[in-house]
């Protein structure tokens, strides 16, 4: 009994470290997402002057 604590100290922080790298994944996910949404509006207002792709291979 006393050789289990190592074991499941170990596997405890490797738990607490998973769930914290899951979370700010998706944390940073979402800030990406918000960001890009708020600047998309100021990006539409803006047209390209010239076209990405020329007209023979659309």
């Amino acid at each position: 009994m006393m050789d289990l604590w190592v074991p499941l100290v170990f596997g405890l922080f490797k738990i607490g470290v998973l769930v914290a790298v899951i979370f700010l994944s998706i944390k940073s996910h979402r800030d990406g997402e918000k960001e890009e949404k708020r600047k998309k509006p100021a990006d539409s207002m803006q047209q390209p002057s010239t076209p990405l792709m020329p007209r023979s291979l659309n």
